[in-house]
């Protein structure tokens, strides 16, 4: 037991989708030869239905598992990539998770610093039992080394006073107006500013004033620091700051560019959550950003991390990968190509934002009933229960979620006559263990396709999109447990 405050729990995603980078450059090698120097591994990338608020649901129930969330005070989610301007995403990630109404929900954005600003913020409140995620997926222009190095992800942090993991003991923030990169407030991508100039009079020079303060603080010199965490999408900055400050070079912490790619916002804090995987109790893990200024965070691990492991952690993520090579799948699925899809794909999808507030409590957190009279398991929930020879009215139903429980495909159809972004469109009925039965779009359906029985997982995605008026509608679907 611990009565400090501090990070209680952790977790991640990475989108199962990897898109070569060989693919990339095979594909602009005709005007950009130079990224064949870059094309080595794979870049995670989201698919059409998924974005920084599915990913931030994602990494969450990573962090959680089958935790209860009825205890939380506050949930707060930072991003540079959210899908709304003018709508709290963190609204969409509390009531997804099963979170109470009165969790205060909390957006963060606009710098790469986001993501640790706002859990240092966090930590330092200490108001109770509080979620922190950073969820992102930065955008980079068609052969641009931003496209073929950036990446998506997101990390999640649950934060309270019992079974502390680690816990913050120095810290120390700098605002500078250095612009290394912006993005406009109606731009799709970033302008980059030449690299040098980042790296020689950026982090070179702010980074270590800001981690030299912060280890000052913590007492600690830097031949003690454990895992040094600097993200950024430039090779050998991390290194050339670790070695400048004192920091032993074995402490540099992976990357991540590998098998996922720079995640903007989230990645510092997906370095940490991995980090934390590994780590023994008693170590100090320094994580810096930067953006317009620096945050740095110094952390010492406690006993208690050696009590505690996500659902599959960052290792898990970054295993459960499928390959791909199709290069206009991924442009496809970013929206950077319009394709010719057919008078199918020209059905109007206005969202009905009165029912869907009506019906939240069952949708959101894919709330089934359970009838109280014959046990029979109902989702959706109508008036009375769907068994004939019962007929019990919905308020006796005991409200059971769905979210977790294990599932495996009963029937499937392979689609590709109805329009869907990534045909085909697997529909089929859905078993529970449970005894519900209900029909599911299934996701992420690999080279191996389904086959009656494929154990399968319930997952947060778009259903779909109001393209006239910008307004993605999300619920649940399912997806193979293994890639």
């Amino acid at each position: 037991m611990n009565n400090t405050y501090g990070i209680t729990g952790f977790g991640g995603y990475i989108p199962r989708l990897r898109m070569q980078r060989a693919a990339i450059a095979a594909a602009h090698k005709w005007m950009a030869p130079s990224l064949r120097s870059l094309s080595k591994g794979q870049r995670a990338f989201c698919s059409w239905d998924e974005d920084a608020v599915t990913m931030a649901v994602e990494a969450a129930r990573d962090a959680l598992d089958t935790k209860p969330t009825s205890h939380f005070v506050a949930v707060s989610m930072a991003s540079t990539t959210m899908p709304f301007a003018d709508l709290q995403n963190s609204a969409i990630v509390a009531g997804a998770l099963g979170l109470p109404a009165d969790a205060r929900t909390m957006d963060l954005g606009y710098s790469q610093r986001a993501g640790t600003a706002g859990l240092l913020a966090a930590l330092q409140s200490a108001s109770g039992p509080a979620l922190f995620v950073a969820s992102d997926r930065p955008r980079g222009k068609p052969a641009s080394t931003q496209e073929i190095g950036y990446g998506a992800g997101a990390a999640a942090f649950t934060l309270g006073s019992e079974n502390v993991l680690a816990h913050v003991i120095g810290s120390s923030s700098r605002n500078a107006m250095f612009v290394d990169h912006f993005r406009a407030a109606n731009a799709k991508y970033d302008y980059v500013w030449e690299e040098r100039w980042i790296r020689d009079e950026g982090y070179a020079k702010l980074v270590p004033q800001a981690v030299s303060a912060a280890l000052t603080q913590a007492g600690i010199p830097a031949a003690e620091v454990s895992h040094f965490i600097l993200a950024t999408p430039m090779k050998g900055i991390a290194a050339m700051i670790a070695k400048s400050l004192g920091i032993p070079p074995e402490a540099e912490a992976d990357n991540l560019s590998e098998n996922c790619g720079f995640t903007g916002t989230a990645h510092g804090l997906l370095m940490l959550a991995h980090v934390l995987e590994r780590a023994a109790p008693g170590e100090v893990i320094v994580i810096a950003s930067f953006g317009q200024g620096v945050d740095v965070l110094v952390l010492r691990t406690t006993d208690a991390l050696k009590s505690f492991s996500p659902r599959r952690g960052i290792n898990g993520a970054l295993a459960d990968a499928q390959s791909h090579d199709a290069y206009l799948r991924m442009l496809s699925y970013d929206e950077a190509i319009e394709l010719e899809w057919g008078m199918r794909g020209e059905k109007v999808l206005k969202t009905a934002l009165t029912e869907q507030y009506r019906s939240s409590f069952q949708l959101a957190h894919f709330m089934a009933g359970k009838c109280a009279k014959c046990g029979a398991i109902q989702f959706p929930q109508l008036a009375y229960c769907v068994n004939a020879s019962c007929a019990a009215p919905s308020e006796n139903f005991h409200q059971l979620s769905l979210v977790d429980e294990k599932c495996h495909v009963l029937t499937y159809t392979a689609d590709w006559l109805s329009y869907h972004p990534a045909p085909p469109l697997y529909v089929g009925f859905t078993q529970f263990e449970n005894g519900a039965r209900l029909l599911t779009e299934t996701v992420d359906v690999g080279a191996a396709g389904l086959e009656v029985g494929t154990p399968l997982k319930v997952v947060f995605r778009i259903k779909d999109v109001d393209k006239d008026r910008g307004y993605p509608r999300y619920f649940w679907k399912t997806s193979p447990v293994q890639a």
